[in-house]
C-alpha cells in the first residue's frame, strides 16, 4: 500500500557507482594505480548488482 516511501535501491546504487568511478579517476591522475584498481573492481561489483535488480524487475 505504501510503496511509494519504499527507497529505489537501484538509485543508491546508481549514485555510488558513480562515486566511486570519480574517486578511480582522482587515483588514476595522481598516480595511485592500486587504489585505482580496487575502485574500479569495487564499482563494478555494484554495476553486477545493478543489472541483476533491473533483470528481475523485467
Amino acid at each position: 500500500m505504501f510503496s511509494f516511501f519504499k527507497g529505489n535501491p537501484a538509485k543508491k546504487l546508481k549514485k555510488r557507482h558513480s562515486m566511486l568511478l570519480e574517486e578511480a579517476m582522482h587515483a588514476q591522475r595522481n598516480g595511485d594505480i592500486r587504489t585505482y584498481s580496487r575502485l574500479t573492481a569495487e564499482a563494478e561489483e555494484i554495476f553486477n548488482q545493478i543489472q541483476q535488480l533491473s533483470e528481475s524487475k523485467t
